[in-house]
């Protein structure tokens, strides 16, 4: 495999598309070595199959709102494999939504969703509507509008979306209620769906709780733990709180969460009602941290920063792609940073973790740590399925499990002769082998 060669061809062919391309190249150069160790992936066209979405769907989304304008905005639904079952992955509403986000996001996904070892393909959509300071009745016009386009494509063995950046329950219900009209069945075609009619139990902590629970394997293989640890989360949304939750628990101090207008240092530590505080912050729509000093006077606001800054144990990134440069990577293990666990996709840019690899650091990639929340889903899938509801100890005992299982199997590919684990090595030839064998068995489709 020339690695080189395909990405000019993909550059040439998707021009301007960084994120997309930044997401391709970093699994090509991890992959490149056990390619060439197996012909029979060359001669099916394996990578080049895998790099290309199966289909993109792009539509418009006309809506109303409370003044009686007309706003317009651009929907997107990115098909990228399904090999080993329906493609799965979350919607994003943002401003920054465009294509190549989605199209990185959902060529991640293809590799997450087949770490988890459930039968689950890879997608991802979205829209660049903007639900913060939307009225409840506008999110709805939007998301009916939104899902009269999708709900053709999708189906609970066809494609199953879920929630991300600026989709939670009231969007997914908004959503499921469109599709379920539309469909005439109920069936379980979202996940992240209110616990009343057919979620899951953990499934809005999943994503942080597994993302320290993959941390947690890490620090076991040099004898570590959370116990006695400051951790530094970024973001404060389902992911960081999740992850607050599950730190506290194992006995680590969270002092910093982050948002759009800086990041709060609270030297006391992130826990209790505070963590619970982050929900209210969520639920505000305001998408800024700095209330958080004003309800809690132990805290300081340090505007238009990034949390790295912090001396700290451990590092959990948890916001959005490239929030952690080659700079905040250098302060982090400066001030004796041992492990960087991503719970964002892709949060960390290749020169920080460049730094991270030099050091020695113990690094986890989102494809591999922040599984959690799409393994919750399959979770959410099957009980659906099965048309019942496990407790809320049951799921969080299959997650810890399914994460246990995911860094086994990074370890696995990723550990040199030296004994250092490349995770990111390990999580991206895991999750192709498994792709690549069930596309070689499956014909040139």
């Amino acid at each position: 495999m020339n690695v080189e060669k395909i990405m000019q061809d993909l550059e040439r062919k998707n021009q301007g598309e960084v994120e997309y391309l930044q997401a391709v190249r970093e699994v090509l150069e991890s992959i490149e070595e056990v390619v060439n160790e197996n012909p029979q992936f060359e001669k099916a066209g394996i990578v080049e199959r895998l790099v290309e979405p199966d289909r993109i769907l792009t539509f418009k989304i006309p809506w109303i709102d409370d003044n009686g304008n007309v706003n317009v905005n651009r929907g997107f639904r990115v098909q990228f494999n399904n090999a080993i079952g329906p493609y799965k992955g979350g919607l994003r509403f943002h401003p920054s939504v465009n294509l190549s986000i989605l199209k990185f996001l959902g060529f991640e996904q293809i590799f997450k969703n087949s770490l988890t070892t459930l039968p689950m393909g890879g997608g991802k959509g979205g829209s660049d509507f903007d639900p913060k300071g939307k009225s409840d009745r506008e999110v709805m016009r939007f998301c009916q509008g939104f899902m009269l386009e999708l709900w053709k494509l999708i189906g609970p063995e066809t494609d199953v979306p879920a929630g991300d950046i600026g989709v939670g329950g009231r969007e997914i219900g908004f959503l499921y209620g469109m599709y379920k009209k539309l469909a005439h069945e109920n069936t379980g075609i979202l996940t992240g769906k209110g616990l009343n009619w057919g979620g899951s139990l953990v499934r809005p902590e999943a994503t942080g709780y597994g993302n320290v629970y993959f941390a947690e394997e890490m620090l076991k293989t040099r004898g570590e733990s959370f116990n006695g640890k400051t951790v530094a989360i970024s973001g404060f949304g389902n992911v960081a709180w999740g992850a607050a939750l599950k730190v506290t628990q194992l006995g680590g101090k969270v002092v910093t969460i982050s948002g759009p207008d800086g990041y709060i240092y609270d030297p006391e530590g992130i826990s209790g009602k505070k963590i619970e505080y982050l929900l209210e912050l969520r639920a505000s729509n305001q998408d800024i941290v700095k209330p958080y000093s004003y309800e809690f006077p132990s805290a300081q606001f340090i505007p238009g920063k990034r949390p790295w800054e912090v001396k700290v144990d451990i590092a959990l990134p948890c916001a959005t792609q490239n929030e952690l440069n080659k700079e905040d990577a250098m302060t982090l293990v400066k001030n004796g940073c041992i492990c960087v666990s991503e719970g964002a996709n892709m949060p960390s840019t290749p020169e920080a973790i460049e730094i991270f690899m030099e050091h020695k650091i113990l690094f986890a990639p989102g494809k591999a740590s922040n599984a959690g929340g799409v393994a919750t889903s399959g979770l959410e899938m099957t009980q659906n399925s099965m048309k019942l509801s496990w407790s809320s100890e049951e799921v969080d005992k299959r997650l810890h499990q399914i994460m246990k299982d995911i860094h086994e199997a990074c370890v696995k590919h990723g550990k040199d002769e030296t004994g250092f684990v490349n995770y990111v090595k390990g999580a991206n030839v895991a999750g192709f082998l498994k792709v690549a064998y069930s596309m070689l068995d499956q014909g040139i489709i």
